[in-house]
This record gives structure tokens, sequence and C-alpha cells, in this order.
């Protein structure tokens, strides 16, 4: 049984940005067998608009190196200063981001990244409060 299938948080939902399909399906995979909703977004711009029609998105889990009109990096800031009570999960497997290049409250991973550290990185965010503002 995983940790989050009893927490108070299971069901919330997870807006995956990810460019490369099968990457996208994998991530999608392991968030519904931890027990949350994952939503699809192939690009920042898709992920937006997903953002704007739905009021019930808890955390986003971003790609930095995508197609569009902004990358990764710039959407967590974005939805930072939009939607603040987002959490945001940041990954890549071409560049390391430092802390003091994401918003507050954001983490990085490096991909290839750890199943069982992104589910229980999300499950932590999901049990904690809102993230600062900036």
């Amino acid at each position: 049984m995983l940790a989050s299938e009893s927490a108070p948080t299971a069901g919330a939902v997870i807006l995956v940005v990810e460019d490369n399909h099968l990457i996208l399906m994998s991530a999608l995979d392991l968030i519904a067998t931890a027990g949350y909703e994952g939503i699809a977004a192939a690009n920042a711009d898709e992920a937006i608009a997903i953002l704007e029609r739905r009021a019930d998105v808890q955390l986003v889990f971003t790609d930095i190196e995508m197609p569009g009109t902004i990358d990764g990096v710039k959407l967590a800031h974005y939805i930072r200063n939009r939607w603040p009570p987002i959490h945001l999960i940041v990954a890549s497997g071409k560049q390391v981001k430092e802390a003091s290049h994401l918003p507050a409250g954001a983490r990085f991973f490096s991909k290839p990244y750890d199943n069982n550290a992104i589910i229980a990185e999300i499950a932590h965010m999901l049990a904690s409060p809102p993230p600062p503002r900036h």
C-alpha cells in the first residue's frame, strides 16, 4: 500500500506538463497508481489553458524543455504569480536548476527521477500549507 492511499490528499488533481509522450504517460500512470488524478498538457500554453478552466489543480509537475512560448521554469514562475497556492515540481534531463532559479517552494528533480522520490515529494507538498508567493 502506498502512503498516499490513506492520506487526506488522495484524489488530489495534478497537472503534468511534458512534451515527450512516453514520459507523460509514465508520469500519469505513476500519479494514478499513487491515488491522485492526473491531467496532461504537452506544453506550457496547454497547461495555462487548463489552469484557467480548472480551479481544482493542486500541483503542477513540469518538464523544463518543451515547445511553446515559454519553458517549464517560466511556467513555474507564472503559476506561482497567478495561482500562488499551487505546488510546483520541476524536472529536467538536460538542465540542473538551483533553488534560486525556481519560484519559492518549488522542487527540482533531475531525470531520470526516482518514482518513489517523486511520489513522496508530492505527498509531502500536498500535506503542507500552500507555498509562499515570492
